[in-house]
C-alpha cells in the first residue's frame, strides 16, 4: 500500500519518505516486504505506527536486537510510549477524565477549541463523574461531549491534545484515550441516552448543505470530522437548537 500511495495519491510527499523507511526497517531486518502487513495507509503494529516513527522512535524492549511491533508486545509498547514523549506528552499529567455537567450548562463551551483552567470549569458546575479531578486546577482543558448534551461528558486535558500529533481523527483518538483510562481503572462510563447519529448517507447530505451555507467542512465524505463539528454547532446556534455540535435528524431537517 505505501508504494501504492507513495506514487499515486493526492499526498506523494506524505508516503514516499515512508517508503524509504521501509527499506531502513528491511535492512536492519525489522521489516519483511512479504509477511509485514498492515492498514491501508501503510502504519503497522499493534500500535499502529508508520515506517518512518518506527525508525525514528522505535524501542527494543524485550532486547532481541530488533523493534517488530507485530510480534513483540514490549517493542509495541515502549516504541508508542516513546513516540508519545516525542510528541509532548507529559508524564505524570492525566488525559482523559468523565465529568457530570449542571443543568443549563452552555454548551457552545464544549469542544476541543475551547480551554479553561480547571478550577474555572468548577465555578462552572462541571464537577467529575466520581473522585477528584485528576488535573491540577491551573491547568487549561476542555470539556468535549462526543454524542451530544444527552450523552457522555469528558474533560481533556493538555495530553489529550498529543494524540493528535498521533492521528487527527477525533474518534481514533477519543477511543484511544477512553481505552487508556479503563486500562487506568476508570470505570465504564455513563452512556446516557444520546439522540441518534447520522448514516453515512445522511452525513453526506448534511455536509453539503452546511457547504452551501458557506462553512468549510472539507471533503463531503460522510465523515464527522473537526470541521463538521464546528459548523453543526454554529448552526444549532443560528437555529435555537442545543449547540453540541452533535448532528441529528431534527438538523438535517431544519436545514
Amino acid at each position: 500500500s505505501l508504494m501504492t500511495l507513495g506514487h499515486n495519491c493526492r499526498r506523494p510527499g506524505l508516503f514516499q519518505p515512508q517508503v524509504l523507511a521501509a527499506l531502513d526497517l528491511y535492512e536492519h531486518g525489522d521489516f519483511s516486504p512479504t509477511e509485514t502487513t498492515g492498514a491501508w495507509a501503510g502504519e503497522v503494529g499493534m500500535v499502529q505506527m508508520l515506517p518512518a516513527d518506527i525508525r525514528d522512535s522505535g524501542i527494543d524492549g524485550d532486547g532481541d536486537g530488533h523493534v517488530l511491533l507485530k510480534t513483540s508486545a514490549p517493542d509495541a509498547l515502549m516504541s508508542a510510549a516513546n513516540m508519545l514523549r516525542k510528541l509532548g506528552w507529559r508524564p505524570n499529567e492525566p488525559w482523559l477524565q468523565e465529568v457530570t455537567l449542571p443543568k443549563g450548562f452552555d454548551f457552545s463551551r464544549a469542544g476541543i477549541d475551547t480551554k479553561l483552567p480547571v478550577r474555572q470549569w468548577q465555578k462552572l458546575g462541571v464537577a467529575p463523574r466520581s473522585g477528584r479531578f485528576t488535573g491540577a486546577g491551573s491547568l487549561k482543558a476542555s470539556v468535549i461531549v462526543p454524542e451530544g448534551h444527552k450523552g457522555p461528558a469528558f474533560i481533556a486535558y493538555p495530553n489529550f491534545d498529543v494524540f493528535f500529533e498521533w492521528n487527527q481523527s477525533f474518534t481514533y483518538v477519543l477511543t484511544a484515550a477512553y481505552f487508556a483510562t479503563r486500562l487506568e481503572g476508570a470505570p465504564v462510563y455513563n452512556a446516557g441516552n444520546p439522540d441518534p447519529g447520522l448514516t453515512r448517507a445522511q452525513m453526506k447530505v448534511l455536509q453539503k448543505k452546511l457547504a452551501a451555507r458557506g462553512h468549510d467542512v472539507g471533503a463531503i465524505d460522510g465523515i464527522l470530522g473537526a470541521k463538521t463539528r464546528i459548523a453543526v454547532q454554529r448552526e444549532q446556534q443560528r437555529l435555537g437548537l442545543v449547540p453540541d455540535a452533535w448532528p441529528t435528524a431534527e438538523l438535517l431537517s431544519r436545514l
